[in-house]
């Protein structure tokens, strides 16, 4: 197992420049996941971790040696991809082992090795099999069985879930959970999406425009995120947000009062609530049902107040019907309040 440090990293394609001084410490054994939109530069952060993108400025470190002018061969780490890069012509077994002939190991520790990693990830019955024979799932445990034979210092994952049909990429979160656990291996793991980033990570890093929005425990980044981006960004379905002003200890917006903690009487804030804190009740702020999704355990209703659309989680299964008109009563202990100009949290 071993640390990862990035000391003020950049990285300029041409004239554009993607990763702005990225700083962070990733701790012995931690499972830390990259997360954002599509060109944030999370997948360049980590493929610059893996060697196979130049440093432009700063420096990477692996158990503390800097990395920056090592080859990838020699950084002790293993990388699994969204494409899984099996070999086709190889069976499973010799797919799982190449890395390890590569390096002139000798074959009883080779067997050794994909025997115990075959186990780990149950597939001792598919080790004579090649990839075509196989599902994109069994393929996938294929890629991280190659990865766990080489006992690599740290794990790197790169999106790979995003080939995998929903139900499977649920199975599979756990599966990879399940087997960091065992390992206990260090961890970088890249996806654009939150809630495998929430299920999954020990700590997250939020990222926007080749920056680290917020660094954090899952629930810390829920609760009290950062910023607009971070508060937009983390949750499903997403917080409602919405323009107001602080008025007598409240916040005007959307033609009504809503209650908040703080805020300088006059300011202009961004208000916001998650979709599970604003609760129909007997009274408080008037809405119309727009919508009404139920999904069995859960209700999700789509609600509008004035022009403004807002999404409502409820326990259980609602009465509502599309047009009728319901009470929502925000929880205070659960608002938040961001600066309009800034996108800084306030509350």
């Amino acid at each position: 197992m071993a640390t990862v440090s990035f000391r003020e990293v950049v990285k300029d394609f041409g004239k554009t420049r993607v990763l702005h001084g990225i700083s962070l410490d990733i701790g012995d054994g931690e499972f830390v996941v990259l997360v954002g939109p599509s060109g944030c530069g999370k997948s360049t952060l980590l493929r610059m971790l893996a060697g196979l993108e130049d440093i432009g400025a700063g420096s990477i470190a692996i158990d503390g040696r800097v990395v920056n002018e090592v080859d990838s061969k020699d950084r002790d780490i293993a990388m699994v991809f969204q494409s899984y890069a099996l070999y086709p012509h190889m069976t499973v077994r010799d797919n799982m082992g190449f890395s390890l002939r590569l390096r002139d190991e000798k074959q009883a520790l080779i067997a050794e090795r994909v025997a115990h990693a075959a186990k780990i990830l149950n597939l001792g019955p598919y080790l004579e099999r090649y990839p075509r024979e196989l599902s994109g799932g069994q393929r996938q445990r294929v890629a991280m069985g190659r990865a766990i034979v080489r006992d690599p210092k740290v794990f790197l994952f790169d999106e790979p879930l995003s080939n995998l049909d929903a139900k499977l990429r649920v199975a599979m979160r756990s599966e990879i959970k399940a087997l960091h656990q065992r390992l206990k291996t260090t961890t970088v793991y890249v996806t654009h999406d939150q809630i495998e980033a929430m299920t999954m990570a020990d700590r997250i890093a939020v990222m926007n425009e080749g920056r680290i929005e917020q660094l954090g425990e899952p629930l810390e980044l829920y609760d009290r995120p950062a910023n607009l981006f971070v508060a937009q960004f983390i949750g499903s379905p997403a917080m409602n947000l919405f323009d107001g002003i602080v008025r007598s200890g409240a916040v005007e917006a959307l033609g009504v009062r809503w209650p908040a903690a703080n805020g300088a009487e006059g300011q202009k804030v961004k208000y916001g609530i998650r979709p599970e804190h604003l609760e129909p009740a007997a009274s408080g702020i008037a809405a119309e049902v727009v919508v009404v999704e139920p999904m069995g355990a859960e209700t999700e209703l789509l609600v509008k107040i004035g022009d403004t659309n807002l999404t409502v989680l409820t326990r259980g299964r609602s009465g509502a019907r599309p047009g009728e008109r319901v009470l929502l009563a925000p929880q205070v202990a659960h608002v938040h309040l961001f600066d309009a100009q800034s996108g800084l949290r306030m509350q």
